[in-house]
């Protein structure tokens, strides 16, 4: 596979930033089956769990490496598979304490949660519940009250008592949500949109440095879909809204707006006038690009094609309209685990997800290059091709 990245400390970085080396040199191979250990520890309070400002730097794998790299995915991803029930018991055993250690459920979840559990996991990892179960309860019975004054205060009112802004942002969530994710039918059912309407306003209420965004819209969707888990079973195919009474549609809305605000709490240029941090890690994506694979960027730099022209929406939407969507949850454990460190962290595995088709781009001329980068071939996909093209070795 071209493009594998090997991440490794090193005290210079490429953007001449100089972040805290972590103690040793470690590795983790981004598995659907297998829990990574790393050496990174995190600080923590009762309430909110604080993550690393940096992350490794990298050096980059000559041909010889790359293709062992991918003999030992494989050998790895094989030998994982049956060691399902071992993954689950480390997650039992880090989430039955009375104060949940977060970095060793980083560790864990870096390399995939358990359906079951992800719901638990991704609160802690973002903040929103707090490490000691025995607070947790009542900090989200609080939290998820808290979301239903807000919707009660800024929402449920009527278009009078509105200002002219709050209007048409409202008029513009409302165009957009008929159009979030519309490969999947479960998205088009109206109590599904009605929520994504309130996480939203909300959102954009208590926001209003940024306001809403469109592709804020696509962000909340994983988060929908983990905590409604909780109450639905089977596949996304089957479910219903209209199956769950208004308390639980409450709650789920409630934890999708909650874990939003802190996703974005370390983003928050992202969504500003301009976006400036999309625009700032886009032209750090292209340098990277030029540093590890010089045919591709150069290629793509002759043919007068822009990275923002593709690399932006990557960045607004975190890959959510770039690859199948049931893959999106396995991919954001891993967003959720980096913590503060996802920003910088999107720009090394967005470097190797273009890679992928390292060889194909050379071929192509600019129209195709363009029709290629916003029609990915991904619509195949499958947890082994996603793990492939994100085998980055931390």
């Amino acid at each position: 596979m071209p493009g594998k990245i090997l991440l490794s400390p090193r005290s210079d970085l490429g953007d001449g930033s100089n972040p805290k080396e972590s103690p040793s040199s470690f590795r983790r191979s981004f598995s659907h089956n297998d829990a990574g250990t790393s050496d990174h520890t995190y600080g923590e309070d009762e309430e909110e769990a604080d993550s690393p400002t940096g992350i490794a730097n990298l050096n980059w794998l000559s041909a010889s490496h790359v293709e062992r790299s991918s003999k030992e995915f494989s050998k790895s991803s094989i030998g994982s598979r049956s060691t399902d029930s071992a993954r689950v018991m480390k997650f039992t055993k880090v989430l039955s304490g009375t104060t949940v250690i977060l970095d060793k459920l980083r560790e864990l979840a870096w390399s995939g949660v358990p359906d079951d559990m992800r719901p638990t996991v991704w609160r802690l990892l973002l903040g929103y519940a707090p490490p000691n179960s025995d607070r947790r309860e009542g900090v989200l019975r609080r939290k998820r009250l808290e979301y239903l004054e807000c919707i009660s205060q800024y929402y449920d009112i009527p278009d009078t008592d509105r200002s002219d802004d709050e209007i048409n942002m409202r008029r513009q969530i409302v165009v957009d949500c008929p159009r979030t994710v519309p490969d999947v039918p479960f998205f088009q059912q109206q109590q599904v949109q009605k929520s994504l309407e309130r996480i939203l306003y909300a959102w954009a209420i208590r926001h209003p440095a940024s306001g809403y965004v469109q592709g804020i819209n696509d962000l909340v969707t994983p988060f929908l879909v983990v905590f409604l888990s909780e109450y639905l079973k089977g596949t996304i195919d089957n479910w219903s809204v209209s199956d769950l009474n208004s308390e639980q549609i409450s709650n789920v809305e409630a934890d999708c707006y909650w874990c939003l605000s802190k996703l974005l709490d370390g983003m928050q240029d992202h969504y500003t006038f301009a976006q400036p941090g999309i625009q700032r890690l886009v032209f750090r994506l292209k340098e990277l690009v030029r540093r590890i694979d010089e045919p591709v960027s150069r290629h793509v730099e002759d043919q007068g094609l822009e990275f923002l022209q593709f690399a932006f929406r990557w960045f607004n939407c975190l890959l959510i309209r770039e690859i199948p969507f049931h893959l999106i949850t396995r991919l954001w454990d891993t967003y959720l685990a980096e913590g503060d460190a996802l920003p910088d962290f999107l720009v090394y595995i967005f470097a190797s997800f273009l890679l992928t088709w390292s060889d194909k781009l050379k071929k192509l001329d600019f129209q195709e290059l363009v029709i290629f980068l916003q029609h990915l071939p991904t619509q195949t996909w499958t947890h082994q091709e996603l793990e492939m093209a994100f085998d980055i070795r931390i």
